[in-house]
Parts: structure tokens; sequence; C-alpha cells
């Protein structure tokens, strides 16, 4: 029976709002291993049990995802109307009620498609940002067939290395981001493995090659790390850290490069194989099956493997890849999260770089296009056990070795743990909380609530007046402090209601940038509010589906996901934070 995560039924809560004051392309993000094709096949299911003569494309490039979301869809709704057009699964059932197909398989054939109402895009990240594109023009095939046609983009890393956020830029084919699943918060929650990492002593030099695109020269690249010398060098390393570890998974820098980094596993007598784009369908089959039975133990991959590859064992990541963007960084690493029985963590080995170029995983932002170079996460690496840590940390989270205090008193840094930020946050009593309005030049208002703990303050902006995401978190901030009170419409209301909100006794808070990020929130247990559920699936879908005025009720192997309701809510729920 398949039930859907608090989160999961969040991020379908959060479409069925987005489309209650807006008409925009939104985006859901959802961690790698997250379950992004779970939450489609149940926003699928409600819809077309609300509306059954809705028409859903689901909309991707690789096959295998292909595949991975119909078959969710029919593990979840059996009955399902679902249907592949995809060259390469050798299937084109073109007027299936709910069509899963590859964007190279139908980009030229809308009209063969016909009239669509819905389009959701897996792996959104990768639709080029310029407007000639396969998917630009397939979609505005669809659009002139249908002008009310609504695109909903999945994925795990909302941004493009050449054009930044998604939903930003002159040609950005989305609007908004309607919501978003913290990669730490699912972790924390044990929905995804953990990852560590440690500091190898074998280092890919990349100070002479280019850049084009946002990217490192891909000729030069090759030609700078595919050296003898360091990939015996590398693979000894990844041989000695991962002997107690079954799964392996080495990101490489060209199609050679990995065929060398297989042959050098081989001479030391591990098993491994190599994948690229052009590995023969069966072929690449057959391989990803063995390595999943564990009868092989390294697959060695060059261009392939970093979306639709599902293997929930791998339990060590070797980047032998250095890449300046902070997408492929994320989905490289990414491949490490899901859970499998025995498998404690996920190690990554970083030859290449990216963690101190890009930082903790959890904590990537994608450069604006003209911004200038960022440097190095500050990390340090412990000399007990060689794990990269914050440079701020007193202890080693993975070893407990303690550091020597240093002499000099240094203000607080950005919290880098390579691939995730601090796992233990600090916990600081709350003597006092006050709350103002925040007034932001040219944007809405906020609510500032500061705590302060003996000589210090912490402060947070809830957006009380915000719609979309940002009002969902903040209804969901309200809530746990005051259950029984309606959720305040303005940031004036708020305060003058300030008096009844329940005080956390403690706050954790954990660097973030130059500044401390309040991260959790204890009550005493005589003033522990009842806590506050997620926000039900419910509302008018009249942009999504005309003229329709009922909400759907979405299920889940029979689990209760959202209610039914004639009227949209009266009040909009969303989310908090800094203005």
């Amino acid at each position: 029976m398949l039930t859907l995560r608090p989160y999961q039924k969040a991020a379908i809560s959060a479409i069925y709002k987005y489309y209650e004051n807006k008409s925009g392309n939104c985006c859901i993000v959802i961690p790698t291993a997250g379950g992004k094709s779970l939450v489609m096949a149940a926003f699928i299911e409600g819809v077309l049990k609300a509306w059954p003569d809705q028409r859903i494309l689901i909309v991707t490039h690789v096959r295998e995802l292909i595949a991975q979301n119909h078959a969710e869809m029919i593990g979840l709704w059996p009955a399902a109307p679902a249907g592949i057009y995809s060259a390469g699964l050798g299937k084109r059932e073109a007027q299936a009620r709910v069509l899963f197909a590859g964007i190279q398989s139908i980009h030229r054939r809308a009209r063969e498609i016909g009239h669509t109402d819905l389009v959701l895009i897996d792996e959104a990240h990768l639709i080029p940002g310029n407007s000639s594109t396969m998917y630009r023009q397939f979609l505005d095939g669809l659009a002139q067939i249908n002008p009310a046609l609504k695109v909903i983009g999945l994925t795990a890393t909302p941004f493009r290395t050449d054009s930044g956020m998604l939903h930003e830029g002159k040609n950005a084919l989305f609007t908004d981001i309607a919501f978003e699943a913290p990669v730490r918060e699912l972790i924390d929650q044990g929905y995804l493995s953990p990852l560590v990492s440690k500091q190898p002593s074998t280092r890919l030099d990349v100070s002479k090659v280019g850049t084009r695109a946002g990217d490192f020269i891909a000729r030069d690249l090759a030609a700078a790390v595919d050296q003898e010398a360091t990939t015996r060098a590398a693979v000894a390393e990844i041989i000695t850290h991962g002997k107690d570890r079954k799964s392996w998974l080495a990101f490489c820098s060209g199609v050679d490069h990995a065929r060398h980094v297989a042959e050098e596993f081989a001479r030391q007598g591990i098993t491994c194989r190599t994948i690229f784009g052009e590995t023969p369908k069966d072929e690449r089959d057959a391989i990803i099956a063995a390595f999943k039975r564990g009868e092989i133990r390294a697959l060695a991959s060059m261009g392939v493997l970093t979306t639709g590859f599902n293997a929930p064992g791998v339990d060590l990541i070797a980047l032998l890849r250095p890449t300046q963007s902070a997408g492929l960084y994320v989905q490289m690493v990414g491949r490490g999260t899901r859970l499998a029985p025995g498998k404690e963590n996920c190690l990554v080995l970083d030859f290449a770089g990216n963690v101190r170029r890009h930082g903790p995983i959890d904590l990537v932002r994608p450069k604006r296009p003209g911004d200038g170079g960022g440097g190095e996460a500050p990390t340090k690496v412990c000399p007990a056990c060689d794990s990269i840590i914050a440079l701020s940390a007193t202890e080693c989270s993975d070893c407990g070795y303690v550091f020597p205090a240093r002499e000099v008193k240094i203000a607080p840094t950005a919290a880098a743990l390579p691939v995730l930020s601090p796992k233990a946050p600090q916990w600081l009593p709350v003597h006092g909380v006050s709350y103002s309005r925040h007034d932001k030049l040219g944007g809405l208002p906020s609510l500032k609530v500061t705590y302060s703990s003996g000589l210090k303050s912490y402060s947070e902006w809830v957006c009380i007046e915000h719609r979309g995401y940002a009002r969902q978190k903040a209804a969901d901030w309200w809530r746990k402090r005051a259950p029984g009170l309606p959720i305040p419409l303005s940031v004036d209301e708020a305060i003058l209601q300030a008096g009844e909100l329940a005080r956390p006794s403690a706050i954790s808070v954990r660097p973030s940038g130059r500044y401390f990020e309040i991260s959790g929130y204890r009550f005493d247990p005589c003033d522990k509010p009842t806590p506050a559920s997620a926000p039900p699936a419910t509302g008018n879908l009249a942009a999504l589906a005309g003229s329709m005025r009922v909400s759907p009720s979405l299920t889940a192997g029979g689990t209760q996901v959202a209610s039914t309701s004639v009227l949209a809510p009266a009040r909009t729920s969303v989310t908090g934070g800094r203005a």
C-alpha cells in the first residue's frame, strides 16, 4: 500500500493553493529520492477523479524516468487510463488520457497528441533557457490547441547554470516555486539517507581548464583529469575508504577517463563496468541490474546516471568530475540519498573539489547571470579521521575529535560541511520574544520575531501577507503557536494577537552565511500547542479545470490525503521565512 509522506501531501496541497490565486506555471521542488513520481501520481489521480474529462501529459527526457513514472501511476491506481509515448520503450499510445512521454519522441507531434489541459515536466531543470528548444516548441504547439494549458515543473534543483533560477529571467517558462521540501529536513526526518564525506589525498587539478556556457570545457577537462598516475591514486583511495561498503558509483570527466577508471579497478581486483550515453539499451539495463544485485561492485559513468537512475544501495560516490554547475553537483551527490536495508549512510569522496566549490548540497544557492566568482566554501579536515567538516565546528561529527580552542575569537562563519550542513544545530534557551513590523522597500511587509537568549538575540521573518508557499509556511508557524486562533491576514493584525501566541522555551540555530538561521523550536509541555497538520489539498481549481467548482479528494493506497470541499477555502495557508 502506497502512503504519502507529510511533505508529499503538502506538495500536492501547494499546487491547488497556488492555482487559487495565480494562473502561471509553478515549480515543485523535491530532493532526489524524495518521491516525485508518487507526488505526480497522487496529484493526477485526484484531478481525474474530480474532473474525469481532463487530459494530462507527463514529459521528461530520460527513458528510465518515463517507465518509472508510469509504473508509479499504475502501482497507485491500477485502473488509471495511462499510456506511454516513447520510441525508446517501443510504445506510441498517443490518445491515452494520462500520457507519459519522452520529449525527443513527441516534440514535433503536438497535433498528434492533441488537446491537453495540464503538462507535468519531470526534471524541469533540464529545460534550456532559450525559447527555441524542443520543449518550448512543443508547448507552444499545445498552447495553440488549448490556450488555457497549464505547465507544472518538478525538480530537485530549481536552477540552471546559464540562467539561474527556473522562475526568473526574461525567457523563464515557470513563474513561481509553489513548494520546496528541504533536503536537510528530509534526511533529519529519516526519509533520505545521510551523507558523509572524507577528504581524499588525491586532487584533480583544473587550474588551467577554461570554461564555456557556465562549466568547464569538456575536452580540456577530460585531458586535464585523465592522467594515469592520478587515476591510479584515486582508485586506490576509493578502495581503501570503500572496503566496508558494497555499492560504488564513480562520476568521471570523459568516456576515456571512465574506461581508465574501470580498468584500474579491475587491475586491483574490483568488478567495475562503464556506462555512457551511447551504451546500448539492453546492455545498460543488464549492467544496472547486475549492479543492483551486487554482482558488480562499481560503476564508472560519464554523462549519465545523474537523473533517472534508481539504485538505493549506493553507499559510496566518488566525484571524479569537477563541475561549475551547482545543479549537476547536487544531482550527482543525490544518487546516494536513497534508503536501503543495511545502509547507514553514503560516503562522498570529492576528488574534484566540488564540495569546496559549491558548499553543502542543502545550502547551494545558484549564482545569478552576471554574478562574479564565489570562491571556496570554508571547511577544514579532521586530523583524526580525515572527515571534511565546517570551519566553525569545535568537534568532529564523525569521530568526536575536539579541536583546540582558538586564541583569537573569530566571528561566526557559514556552516559548510561537505555535502550537508551541520546535522546538530545549537539549542539556546529563550528568555523573551518580541514582535514588530518589518517593511521592505518595494515588497510586502513581514512579521519580525526576535528571540532573546542571554545577551544575544536571533530574528526570523514570518511572511503573513505573502502568497503561495511563503504564506503556507507562515500559516504553519502561526498554528504551532495558536491552534485555536484564525490565521491573521495582515502583519498589524498578527501583532495585535501576538499576546496569545505560545512562546518556545528554546530555539535551535545554525550558521547560514553571515547570519544565524532559526531551524527549530521547543515548547514546554504545559504550553505546547496542538501540532499543525499539512494543509489539505483542496481548493478551487478553476485555473486548471475551467468551470469546475469542486475540489478533489486524493487518496493513496486507501489513505485519505485531502478532503472534499464545494467551496475553495476562505484563507490560504502558506509558508514563512526571511523577507
